[in-house]
């Protein structure tokens, strides 16, 4: 399990390098919802979103030669951008292999940011593996490892240094490396407050994981890319059971309400995976402790407007055009 010393150990290791981002309250949300209701923006971290604080810190553990030589992952997208930036950082080659239909601006920042994109219309994990054996890569995972679990976990401890009184969080999953850090940091420090996880139902990946009692692999298919992994880990599998309380289901539908209830509402742009917070309590999925204070982890702000756009058209809020 991530302890708090490795999570201190890699907020160390990031610091001056990234954001320390907002912990917002909401007036909107806190009197809807009868509690006070905060948002941690990490849609202003470098890269648009959480996902840095984690590659970051694995970077900092690479050997002379495994720099040398060069760094590949897979990833729908804020991975990508994360390691190609980090990696360009560092002095590091990188190279990311991204399903063919990933959203279009995270294509262009990750190769922006540095980064050899690689575009596969099948198997990317496949094509990941042919192209590190090839090229003696090394791989940085996108969530199953305890380097990238204690960076996200930087997160939860700003989180809990900035609202100590927080009763509940609620985070995304995906392959769960960012809930994993989270609760890790929270749970420890607070073992009172109730860390809750959310997944879109067109990829309930840890969902399953759990029922089954061993890492799930499934076909995915949801609006949420950043929450579409198709696989858990065995590490973010063992923090979820330990350190989360629940883990809720929402719809794609719902999730894209949510996200534009934000930026009405909030004035910040979350794309679809980092709404999914706020989706399970506008569903009533999770409740709000009445008179207690929650806060929403929004994990990311990378979306462009053609995305926003698709999005408006096919959820029945504007006119096809």
């Amino acid at each position: 399990m991530t302890g708090l010393d490795d999570i201190a150990a890699a907020r160390r290791v990031i610091d001056g390098r990234i954001a320390t981002t907002p912990l917002v309250a909401n007036d909107y949300f806190s009197e809807l919802f009868g509690a006070r209701v905060l948002f941690k923006l990490e849609m202003f971290q470098k890269t648009g979103a959480y996902k840095v604080r984690g590659v970051l810190n694995k970077m900092s553990q690479l050997s002379p030669e495994q720099k040398a030589n060069g760094v590949v992952t897979v990833s729908s997208g804020n991975h990508a951008q994360a390691l190609a930036w980090s990696a360009s950082l560092s002095g590091v080659s990188s190279t990311v292999v991204m399903p063919a239909n990933a959203v279009q601006v995270k294509v262009d920042l990750t190769r922006g940011y540095g980064a050899e994109v690689v575009l596969e219309s099948n198997d990317i994990l496949a094509r990941m593996a042919t192209i590190q054996d090839e090229q003696g890569l090394t791989m940085v995972h996108p969530f199953d490892d305890p380097a990238i679990i204690a960076g996200a976990g930087t997160l939860g401890m700003e989180l809990v240094e900035d609202c100590p009184d927080v009763d509940l969080v609620l985070c995304g999953i995906g392959g769960g490396g960012l809930v994993s850090g989270v609760a890790a940091a929270v749970k420890q420090t607070l073992p009172n407050a109730k860390v809750i996880g959310v997944e879109p139902d067109g990829a309930q990946t840890m969902t399953l994981s759990l029922r089954q009692g061993s890492p799930a692999f499934l076909d995915v298919d949801t609006i949420a890319d950043g929450l579409a992994a198709p696989f858990a880990g065995e590490h973010t599998l063992a923090h979820v059971r330990r350190f989360v309380d629940e883990v809720v289901v929402v719809t794609d539908s719902e999730i894209v309400e949510a996200m534009f209830q934000i930026i009405e509402r909030a004035k910040v742009v979350a794309e679809p995976a980092a709404a999914s917070t706020l989706a399970a309590l506008l569903t009533g999925k999770v409740q709000a402790p009445t008179g207690g204070t929650v806060v929403c982890v929004l994990s990311g702000g990378n979306v462009d407007r053609v995305r926003i756009g698709e999005l408006l058209r096919s959820f029945g809020h504007a006119p096809n055009a």
